[in-house]
């Protein structure tokens, strides 16, 4: 196989990973319908409600997104930076923002990848070995995880499916 077919194949995968539907749930069916009434409530024994983890996901794919971007990026502190301040939401425009903001994060994570101009595998200077590559990987596995949470804590809510 040609590099640049494996170039193209290795984008088309990570893109496939991202964009969840293989092996995981997407964004859009996690957030999606859920009643503003139950954005800040934590289901009994567990530690976050909806609006905590979309703004944990939405946090983090930020950071990550910047980190590939720029040799400015600045480091967030653990686990302070990672979370939102309060487990309800403030106002019903945040819960909007948060979902914009990860979307367009998203789509510019997903710009990167696809420009044959990155270079997927090369680590980037200003990290310790970490590629474009390594950190999408880093992104959908993240995103999974935090997704299939949300899932669990809308079913606790009775806000999920059958539930």
């Amino acid at each position: 196989m040609e590099t640049t077919d494996r170039d193209a194949l290795l984008r088309a995968h990570l893109l496939e990973l991202l964009d969840a539907g293989a092996a995981h749930l997407d964004f859009e069916s996690a957030v999606s319908g859920l009643d503003p009434a139950l954005w800040g409530v934590r289901p009994e024994g567990l530690p976050h409600s909806p609006w905590e983890l979309l703004e944990h996901l939405r946090i983090c794919q930020r950071d990550i997104l910047d980190f590939c971007r720029s040799a400015d990026f600045a480091p967030l502190q653990w686990p302070d930076d990672y979370w939102p301040d309060q487990e309800t939401v403030p106002n019903d425009l945040a819960w909007d923002r948060a979902i914009a903001s990860f979307r367009s994060d998203a789509q510019a994570m997903r710009d990167l990848i696809a420009d044959p101009q990155t270079d997927l595998l090369k680590p980037l200077p200003w990290g310790t070995g970490q590629s474009i590559a390594r950190e999408a990987m880093l992104l959908a596995d993240h995103n999974a995880y935090h997704l299939g949470q949300l899932v669990c804590v809308r079913r606790l809510l009775g806000a999920w499916g059958d539930a």
